[in-house]
């Protein structure tokens, strides 16, 4: 379950992938218009200290997958993946990393895959009540409830034609920087899949290889 706070944000989460991106080589910048946010999902951090959400943006007729950890404090080893901080006016300082360098989100996606998970529920805050809100992003692990899920030791992430590529020990987890909206991916494949307003038919987001 994650709780959405009802806060002010800054800079805003767009604005952090706005300057993110384009300093990205998977990421191809076309001046015509701004990089849209279609949707996003979020994972649980079991210990509740780290905000896992993985935004869907549009740019120059392309999909892009843009995974977010946010942290009330520095990840350590983690200079190379920030984007930057935000105020949040409940939280405080947010310390916001590309999530495929954080252990916590390499867990919450392993589990999702292997388990066959869905996105979060999400709750927002209301003057002490929590009401549901329906996530943008719908998502899906192949796996079955209760299988087996092995502890990752995450090296740092390698990306190489839009896929980044997390060697976790036991595991393999590859996340699709640039989606492809007809890939579904192979039906008996480890894998995470998608869907969100104009896509019906999933989409590959995530994969997982087992040693």
């Amino acid at each position: 379950m994650a709780i959405i706070h009802r806060a002010t944000l800054s800079p805003s989460k767009l604005e952090l992938i706005e300057t993110y991106l384009p300093a990205q080589p998977w990421f191809t910048k076309d001046g015509s218009t701004p990089p849209e946010l279609l949707g996003a999902y979020r994972f649980d951090d079991p210990d509740g200290e780290v905000g896992l959400e993985t935004h869907l943006v549009s740019h120059g007729g392309k999909v892009y997958q843009v995974p977010l950890s946010y942290r009330g404090s520095e990840l350590p080893g983690g200079e190379d993946s920030l984007l930057g901080t935000m105020e949040h006016s409940v939280l405080g300082t947010r310390w916001v990393y590309d999530a495929c360098a954080d252990p916590v989100y390499v867990a919450a996606l392993a589990a999702a895959i292997l388990t066959g998970q869905e996105e979060a529920r999400q709750f927002v805050e209301v003057d002490g009540a929590l009401e549901p809100r329906a996530s943008s992003v719908k998502v899906k692990g192949s796996g079955a409830p209760g299988s087996e899920v092995p502890s990752v030791t995450p090296a740092a992430p390698v990306t190489e034609d839009g896929v980044t590529g997390i060697d976790a020990g036991k595991l393999t987890l590859l996340v699709n920087r640039v989606l492809d909206p007809g890939t579904p991916g192979p039906e008996n494949s480890d894998a995470l899949r998608g869907t969100w307003a104009g896509q019906e038919a999933p989409v590959l987001l995530a994969s997982l290889s087992q040693a």
